[in-house]
């Protein structure tokens, strides 16, 4: 437990360290690729998420999915890329060959899909080359180039929310 406390401060000091701010100004291009980070921890409706986002446009080809849980099971199977607190590092940073590709990639926009603070999911959103972020207002502001004030539950609100502005912005 200490040992996990000692991680996520490392993390967080780590993160407070390189100027959090989100880096650069959101472009002006249209939205193809997505990048998608869940919180799998207290989110278990992906499916219905990525449904939503499919009736909106995106197609599934474009969707790249990234999954978060706190701890998996020895005989739990995962169908998509995922990381857990184990792969945090004492020094704060990722080592996980899935997380590595996930940041690497250049998205036109990132999903961070999670509504509470933790350590490994605020870093990968930091990392992330995607040109447009959005998260929930509950994380901190300057991860974020537009965040969306509901709760992950609510998932169909988010999305109607998220096409919404992405309308008016005209970025679809």
């Amino acid at each position: 437990m200490f040992l996990n406390f000692f991680k996520n401060f490392s993390a967080k000091r780590t993160l407070k360290n390189s100027s959090l701010h989100v880096k650069g100004n959101p472009s002006d291009e249209t939205i193809t690729t997505v990048g998608l980070l869940i919180d799998k921890t207290y989110f278990e409706d992906k499916v219905n998420l990525i449904e939503e986002l499919l009736a909106n446009g995106i197609k599934r080809e474009n969707i790249q999915i990234l999954l978060y849980k706190d701890r998996f099971k020895k005989k739990e199977t995962v169908n998509y890329p995922s990381f857990s607190h184990k792969d945090l590092s004492w020094k704060g940073t990722l080592e996980n060959k899935n997380v590595k590709e996930f940041t690497d990639k250049k998205f036109d926009m990132l999903i961070s899909y999670y509504d509470t603070e933790k350590a490994p999911l605020m870093i990968t959103t930091f990392k992330s080359k995607a040109n447009f972020k959005v998260g929930f207002s509950t994380i901190d502001k300057r991860l974020n180039h537009f965040m969306i004030h509901t709760n992950a539950e609510n998932y169909k609100v988010f999305v109607f929310e998220l096409f919404k502005y992405l309308k008016i912005l005209n970025k679809i």
